[in-house]
């Protein structure tokens, strides 16, 4: 079960586990992690890339300690809907780190993550230093706070008889 849908999710979900979210960047993931009531996403430390096999091997232990259930991935989508080169790079992600874990990911439109994520910490005066240090998890904060949001509605919606 390597990717699934948002609507598989719940299911998934049970048992107080958590949602993790990341931000792949070129020298950075970007990692946040739900509450276990899957309200909130609180953004963790970054890893810093080195060997794909080594930075999975980083992800999946401190997701383990986490008690995740699932992995969201910020899917960079261009503005006008069409997938680039770092689109391909997620899936390559995705496709790759599979065969390392049985957790599943989802894929998830991360369009203006990053951006929202950097005016938040300017708004909360971070320095410039600073923020480039904590703007992939700010993003990968972002990125699952929309899921957790979505998964909210899908809970309120009238399910069809």
């Amino acid at each position: 079960m390597a990717i699934v849908t948002i609507e598989q999710l719940p299911a998934l979900l049970a048992g107080g586990k958590t949602l993790a979210g990341l931000d792949l960047g070129d020298k950075t993931i970007g990692v946040a992690v739900s509450d276990r009531g899957l309200s909130f996403s609180h953004p963790r430390q970054v890893i810093i890339r080195k060997k794909f096999t080594l930075d999975v091997a980083v992800l999946l232990a401190m997701l383990a300690k986490e008690n995740t259930a699932a992995i969201v991935i910020g899917l960079p989508i261009n503005m006008d809907g069409s997938e680039g080169p770092r689109a391909q790079k997620s899936r390559a992600f995705v496709r790759n780190a599979a065969n390392l874990t049985d957790l599943p990911f989802i894929f998830w439109d991360e369009r203006l993550s990053t951006v929202a994520a950097e005016r938040v910490l300017i708004e909360m005066d971070v320095s410039r230093k600073k923020r480039d240090g904590r703007i992939d998890s700010a993003a990968a904060a972002f990125i699952l706070q929309g899921v957790l949001d979505r998964l909210q509605t899908l809970d309120a919606s009238p399910h069809a008889d």
